[in-house]
C-alpha cells in the first residue's frame, strides 16, 4: 500500500511539472523577452525553464557592458584576498542572483560529454539564426575542451563546473545581444 501511494504521489507531481512546464512556455510565447529565451535555449544545457529563469532574474542581458559585469552580478567571480604584496583567489562570492546562478551552474554540467549536437538541441536551432548557431557550437567546442583539460590537470570536478558556468556567462550574454528585444 505504502509504494502504490509513493508512486501514485511520484505520478501525480511529474503530470503537475509538466502541466506547469507547459503553461510556461505558453506565457513565453506573448512575453517580450521571448526572443532572448528562445537565443539562450540554442546553448547546450539550456531547455526552456532554464532560459525563462535566467531571464527573469536578470533582465535585460543587453545592460551589462562587457561578459565580466555579468559573471560578477551573477556571483560567479572569484574572491580576492591581499594583503601587502601577497594576492590570493578564494572560492566564487555567490553575491548574485542565486536563481540564474544555479541554472547556469547545473547547465554547466552538460559540457562533461564531448561536443555534439543532440536531436534536441538540433530541432531548438533549426530555428535560429546562424549567427547563434555558431555561438551554440563554438561554446560547445570550447567548453568541452576546457572541461577535459582542467580535469586532467587534476582540478576537482565541482571547481571545473563553476569555471564553466564563468564562461558560459560570457556565452549567454553574446547570445542575447545578437537577438532584437522589442521595447
Amino acid at each position: 500500500m505504502v509504494l502504490q501511494a509513493y508512486v501514485q504521489t511520484v505520478t501525480e507531481q511529474t503530470e503537475r511539472l509538466q502541466r506547469l512546464a507547459h503553461a510556461l512556455h505558453e506565457h513565453v510565447q506573448t512575453w517580450r523577452f521571448a526572443p532572448v529565451v528562445e537565443a539562450l535555449q540554442a546553448l547546450r544545457g539550456v531547455p526552456c525553464t532554464v532560459a525563462v529563469t535566467t531571464v527573469a532574474a536578470l533582465g535585460d542581458l543587453t545592460h551589462f557592458a562587457n561578459p565580466r559585469q555579468l559573471m560578477h552580478d551573477l556571483g560567479l567571480t572569484p574572491s580576492a584576498y591581499s594583503s601587502g604584496g601577497r594576492r590570493q583567489q578564494g572560492g566564487m562570492t555567490k553575491t548574485g542572483n542565486t536563481h540564474a546562478r544555479r541554472a547556469l551552474v547545473e547547465g554547466a554540467w552538460a559540457y562533461r560529454y564531448p561536443a555534439k549536437v543532440s536531436r534536441h538541441l538540433q530541432l531548438r536551432l533549426e530555428k535560429l539564426p546562424t549567427a547563434l548557431q555558431d555561438i551554440s557550437w563554438k561554446a560547445q567546442v570550447r567548453l568541452c575542451k576546457r572541461y577535459r583539460r582542467l580535469v586532467a590537470r587534476g582540478k576537482n570536478a565541482n571547481q571545473v563546473v563553476i569555471a564553466l558556468a564563468r564562461a558560459r556567462a560570457a556565452f549567454v550574454g553574446a547570445s542575447a545581444r545578437t537577438v532584437e528585444v522589442p521595447q
